[in-house]
């Protein structure tokens, strides 16, 4: 598929406007109404800072999920949650994420929600961007999830929940959504001490489906719990076997890594599209549009302009709206700079 040179866009989630996080603790006091309009609220207030900016491609921001990850465990049937495993004190860390034991056969009768979300969005959004979907693949969506008697260990987890992710990728793009990310941080983060063969396996049975049908990406960070990452943040381990993904194009973070390993992204380029984080999440430096020029000049270097995409490093979540706005804009119009001047 053709596409903008540098074209601009995000990995999926944007911070929720202050009065979100209010509601959220406090659902309770609301009624299912309520509850709705402000969603449809926090997605405006998500689509009207992306559209601002001027990014090619556009979410919805993720505002029904309070994580990217463990908001989808609340679909899926056959867990319980286990309160018991998670550390509540002390500094941060991913271990103060929830887990949850499995009792039963895992499935998702009602679907992940992705399409619902998806449906707001079209209804929401202005027309001229593209509307992008994103959704966990099963492995990193295993993360949380205990073994048991059944499901012996992570790899037979995932397996279970491949044809669930499979589905709702299917349902998506029947929905007519054209751009779909599968987020596997944890493949990017594991790749040094795993089954990259295997890895590589997994993400392609998962899309299998759907390849072909939409502009179809995924997003390979290091993690990000806080403004922390978790895994070891080196693209090295992934090569060559993430380049047999079956993929149009590749997210990548560089920004928070200081653009370590660069001339990687020459191998990704070859393969397919690359989406490059030009833009730090976890600092609250604000790139200057002149940072950003430079940083696109960098990576134009091992990547066409036909085939660059830029964006944040990861989602936008856990930076402060304040920023992430300030950061957006400057990223597009930086992008747009570098773009009139081919």
């Amino acid at each position: 598929m053709s596409q903008t040179p540098i074209r601009t866009t995000v990995i999926g989630s944007y911070p929720f406007p202050g009065w979100l996080e209010f509601v959220s603790q406090n659902l309770d006091k609301f009624g299912a109404a309520d509850i709705e309009e402000a969603i449809e609220d926090a997605v405006i207030a998500a689509i009207h800072d992306q559209t601002s900016a001027g990014l090619d491609v556009i979410t919805d921001g993720e505002q029904t999920r309070l994580d990217f990850n463990l908001s989808f465990y609340g679909f899926i049937s056959g867990i319980q949650n286990n309160a018991s495993t998670t550390r509540k004190f002390g500094p941060s860390a991913h271990d103060q994420r929830g887990k949850n034991d499995i009792i039963g056969n895992l499935s998702a009768p009602n679907g992940l929600g992705t399409v619902k979300e998806f449906e707001r969005l079209k209804k929401l959004a202005p027309k001229g961007p593209i509307l992008k979907a994103s959704i966990p693949g099963p492995y990193t969506l295993s993360g949380r999830l205990l073994p048991n008697e059944t499901y012996k260990d992570r790899y037979e987890i995932t397996e279970a929940l491949l044809p669930i992710i499979s589905s709702e990728l299917e349902a998506l793009v029947v929905a007519g959504c054209t751009e779909i990310t599968v987020d596997e941080p944890s493949m990017s983060c594991y790749a040094y001490k795993a089954d990259t063969k295997r890895f590589v396996d997994i993400f392609n049975r998962t899309i299998r489906s759907v390849q072909g049908k939409c502009n179809l990406s995924t997003h390979l960070c290091f993690g990000n719990y806080k403004g922390r990452p978790v895994g070891y943040r080196s693209i090295r381990p992934m090569l060559p076997d993430f380049l047999e993904m079956n993929v149009d194009e590749i997210h990548i973070e560089m920004a928070n890594r200081e653009f370590s390993e660069i001339e990687l992204l020459a191998p990704f380029a070859e393969k397919m599209k690359v989406a490059v984080g030009v833009i730090d999440v976890k600092n609250y430096y604000i790139e200057s549009v002149d940072d950003v020029v430079e940083r696109i000049n960098r990576c134009l270097k091992y990547v066409p302009a036909e085939k660059l995409s830029v964006a944040p490093d990861c989602g936008l979540s856990q930076t402060a709206r304040w920023a992430s706005r300030q950061k957006l804009i400057n990223m597009v119009t930086g992008a747009k700079k570098v773009r009139e001047s081919l």
